[in-house]
């Protein structure tokens, strides 16, 4: 009897679990959707002003500067960044909502003046900090709390590239590398879809890229895939390790949050000035777009990395994902003519193994190739993926990610990245 009693309570709450989710979700999408389609524009509309007005770039140092003010004021001068969110998500722990409108204001800061910057990392600090003072008004548990978040995570990755399948199965990987969040499959791709409809119905356009020429698979151009992705692995731990040494660097030789911006900032300017070029300034969405069609500077990935580690490392936000991409794309169109292969194909594989590599999210990346590049040849992007996972060891961007088990043998580790 009492088996039976377990059993109807399990079919009675199935059905009300679902329809919460239901209604949680379509909230979450609607709410950090709305807020990241006003992000997109205010990124898009800087950016532009940026471009038109070439002294905006010698403001930088003052720019960074004031980031540091805002955190001050708000008393979040021990900002973690995307890290914060991964604890979240982990231990349950609260994202102030004072997060959301401070990262905003401080990743235009940076894009308007010209640091080398993505978007991601702010948004999901956005998308997290939204869901999560959703959670904590709406009264959630523990669990349910940690699952909030990952949905205004998912809705808000995908509101900003238009890749919802990625976004949410990104929410559900990056966490914990070797353990997927199954139980927030529903309420996280439901997110993710309203979130990325809500920004298409206002106007954003989702990133789509077409390769002119993907090879038929043979044993031949396997082996060429293989060789290229362990290149792809080896520029993952050099993107990783550029970005630890630069704030380690800062730490040690300029504490002061405020120098340290000014004198970033100002090592920035000079270097755009060495360059004289502006590619490296901003996201470098157009060198992005330039390299997937088969177009790239032999050294502009090198110098991606340094501008972003620059960058970042002196406390101006955004985020590392763009600058992957950048760095992937720019470095996979040089490398895959040396190996008989096309450079726009070696730019979309090194865009989205980079981005495994760094991230240790072969599922998410294989997906977003698929929604990037489209199904044709899925297997080389899935191969070239899980080599680039596979060789880059326990490196990643965010030193708050849980490695659960070795990458190379089925056994559990428990460690962080390095």
């Amino acid at each position: 009897m009492k088996k039976y009693k377990t059993l109807l309570l399990e079919h009675i709450r199935q059905p009300k679990t679902f329809i919460k989710w239901l209604i949680l979700s379509l909230i979450t999408g609607l709410i950090v959707g709305g807020v990241s389609t006003g992000f997109y524009y205010a990124l898009s509309y800087v950016t532009a002003l940026r471009i038109s007005n070439d002294w905006l770039i010698f403001l930088l140092p003052i720019g960074g500067i004031i980031i540091i003010l805002l955190y001050r004021v708000c008393q979040m001068e021990k900002d973690r960044g995307t890290n914060f969110v991964l604890v979240a998500v982990r231990e349950n722990a609260a994202i102030p909502l004072s997060t959301a409108p401070l990262v905003f204001i401080a990743t235009v800061i940076t894009h308007l003046f010209g640091g080398s910057a993505g978007r991601e990392g702010a948004i999901l600090q956005i998308g997290g900090s939204l869901s999560s003072s959703l959670g904590r008004l709406f009264h959630l548990d523990d669990k349910d709390s940690r699952i909030i978040t990952m949905c205004g995570m998912s809705a808000a990755f995908s509101a900003l590239f238009g890749t919802p399948l990625t976004a949410a199965v990104f929410s559900m990987e990056v966490i914990s590398v070797g353990v997927m969040y199954y139980s927030a499959l529903v309420p996280c791709l439901l997110s993710s879809i309203i979130g990325f409809l809500l920004a298409s119905f206002l106007g954003v356009s989702a990133t789509r890229f077409f390769i002119p020429a993907i090879p038929e698979l043979s044993f031949l151009i396997l082996l060429k895939i293989i060789a290229l992705a362990v290149l792809f692995a080896a520029l993952s731990v050099l993107f990783c390790r550029v970005m630890r040494f630069t704030s380690y660097f800062y730490n040690k030789f300029l504490p002061n949050p405020l120098l340290r911006a000014a004198v970033g900032g100002t090592i920035i300017v000079l270097l755009t000035l060495i360059v004289s070029t502006k590619d490296y300034n901003g996201a470098g969405g157009a060198v992005i777009s330039a390299a997937i069609s088969g177009n790239a500077r032999p050294e502009a990935f090198l110098l991606k990395i340094l501008f972003t580690a620059i960058t970042l490392g002196a406390g101006f936000k955004g985020g590392e994902i763009i600058p992957v991409f950048f760095a992937g794309s720019t470095f996979g169109c040089t490398a895959a003519p040396l190996l008989g292969l096309s450079p726009s194909l070696g730019a979309a594989l090194g865009l989205a193994s980079v981005f495994c590599g760094v991230t240790n999210c072969p599922i998410a990346s294989i997906m977003l190739a698929a929604e990037l590049f489209g199904g044709k040849q899925l297997p080389v992007f899935a191969l070239s993926c899980a080599v680039s996972y596979m060789l880059s060891g326990y490196y990643s961007l965010y030193s708050e990610q849980k490695i659960l088990y070795s990458k190379l043998k089925p056994i559990y580790i428990d460690k962080k990245a390095n």
